[in-house]
């Protein structure tokens, strides 16, 4: 990393080029409230960021605190560095990153009105209206008013009214959720990684028995769903689950695949003080959840460099009177 250079800024315009910026870089006056950001070089701002619009054509790019623009956070699909987000960023416009080798990494919630993504790490959820991603990461939920697109995606759950997915989807929880039913193009494969062991496969060690990922057919699985209120207006949410299609998850004790303990503190990110591990390698050394690890690990179970065993539908009869016969000796102990 090359030594930056601290200066403090005046005037219609920001350029941050090889420079850190101590505190936040906010305005100080109305005249300062229409003031654009651009960052053409390494910087790193050690606050939160305000501005008209905020430009990042260079980087690497740092900002530890929160991100506002008025009009649009555009990261440009020429800049080949990193860019990191550590707290929520929002914007009344658009939030558009499209690096085609570079990478963008936000700590964690996204809103705007409009979101377009590509290649980035998202470790908590994205809220907008309209919200299209290609080859990104989402840990937690992504939540559109009117449209959502995922084109080769990882996303912990979704809710959108009209939904379109191409290549392939992975869900991290059980289900997700539409009002119209999904399109996807030919080929398109869903597969739910709920019941997957994703911190053995994390840690490169082997997996648990009866955990695996479960294919979604999207097409013919949905359950519909009428709301009502009190007032008479209707709702439709169509939900496409696997709860209906397993049996093995009665068996397995979920708590034990650190699933969640995995997702909670990646999406805690740089909110927390410690960095949580996973245990060990198949070398003994530490495996470190940061948002580092999981945006390298994810995106290699998204390529299929890290092979993940298919859940089997096949059970004995022997597993399945065990499994039963101790969840009611554990009932009969609570009562007594």
């Amino acid at each position: 990393m090359t030594s930056l250079q601290e200066l403090r800024f005046d005037g219609p315009q920001v350029v941050l080029r090889n420079n850190v910026v101590k505190g936040p870089l906010l305005p100080r006056s109305y005249a300062e409230m229409d003031r654009d950001v651009r960052v053409d070089g390494e910087a790193v701002v050690e606050g939160a960021l305000f501005a008209r619009g905020l430009l990042v054509s260079g980087g690497p790019l740092t900002v530890q605190g929160a991100v506002y623009a008025q009009r649009e956070i555009h990261v440009q699909s020429d800049c080949n560095e990193l860019v990191r987000f550590e707290k929520a960023v929002g914007t009344a416009g658009t939030v558009s990153c499209l690096p085609t080798t570079g990478g963008v990494i936000f700590g964690a919630d996204i809103n705007a009105a409009n979101v377009t993504l590509k290649h980035a790490f998202v470790a908590a959820n994205v809220f907008g209206d309209d919200v299209t991603l290609e080859d990104c990461v989402v840990l937690g939920g992504v939540f559109a008013s009117k449209s959502l697109a995922m084109t080769n995606c990882v996303v912990g759950t979704f809710h959108a009214p009209a939904v379109r997915l191409a290549q392939e989807l992975i869900l991290l929880l059980p289900a997700g959720f539409s009002v119209e039913p999904i399109s996807a193009l030919p080929g398109t494969r869903v597969r739910n990684f709920a019941l997957a062991d994703l911190a053995a496969l994390m840690r490169g060690t082997p997996e648990r028995e009866n955990t695996g990922w479960v294919r979604m057919h999207v097409d013919r699985e949905e359950q519909r769903t009428d709301l009502v209120d009190e007032a008479g207006n209707a709702q439709v949410v169509r939900s496409y689950s696997i709860a209906a299609k397993v049996l093995t998850a009665d068996l397995l004790d979920l708590d034990a695949l650190q699933n969640h303990f995995l997702l909670t503190a990646g999406s805690l990110g740089s909110q927390i003080i410690r960095t949580y591990e996973l245990g060990a390698g198949p070398d003994g050394s530490p495996v470190p959840i940061t948002p580092e690890t999981l945006t390298a690990f994810f995106f290699r179970l998204l390529s299929g460099q890290i092979g993940a065993r298919e859940l089997s539908g096949q059970l004995s009869f022997d597993e399945i009177v065990s499994a039963l016969g101790s969840t009611r000796a554990e009932g009969i102990a609570r009562y007594e």
